[in-house]
């Protein structure tokens, strides 16, 4: 009896680690799809709107789903109350938010740098930072994409199966 409720509990413990790499290689792309859609949305509010940067950011905020609606926020929020830098906000607000993102380093990489431009140029300048950083962006989505077609089944499939070879090693 004992043996059958520790083999359901591996089975269970190693397909819930299976799903949940499997998600994470889901949540990428859908998210990249989003900080894309924000970008947008944060170039139509700074050259059609001429909405302040902080303003800007918080009406995004409203618009996205978590994690990136923290980022805005927290974004927003030290540039209203800290009164920092635009640079200097963008950087502490990415540390703070990033590890609740399914992220990657180079994504990482590519939202710092256009922080480094943010308030910086005049709106058309700025306007080209924000196209460079959703080139870039949607050159890590399609990689994303890529490795959700190629890996996610075979990690739904890998937490089940490395279960049931553990079952099998433990009787």
């Amino acid at each position: 009896m004992f043996k059958l409720i520790g083999a359901v509990l591996i089975i269970i413990s190693t397909s819930w680690a299976g799903f949940e790499a499997a998600r994470h290689l889901t949540e990428r792309p859908r998210q990249l799809r989003q900080l894309k859609v924000a970008l947008q949305s944060l170039e139509a509010e700074i050259m059609y709107g001429h909405t302040p940067l902080a303003e800007a950011t918080r009406n995004i905020a409203k618009q996205m789903d978590k994690p990136l609606t923290w980022f805005f926020e927290a974004f927003s929020n030290k540039l209203e109350q800290a009164n920092l830098h635009a640079k200097d906000a963008w950087h502490q607000s990415l540390d703070e938010v990033w590890n609740s993102t399914a992220f990657k380093k180079a994504e990482l990489e590519i939202m710092k740098q256009f922080g480094d431009t943010l308030g910086q140029h005049d709106r058309h300048t700025q306007q080209k930072h924000i196209h460079l950083a959703m080139t870039h962006l949607e050159r890590e989505e399609l990689e994303a994409r890529d490795k959700q077609i190629r890996y996610e089944k075979m990690v739904k499939s890998l937490g089940v199966l490395s279960g049931l070879l553990l079952i099998i090693l433990l009787m």
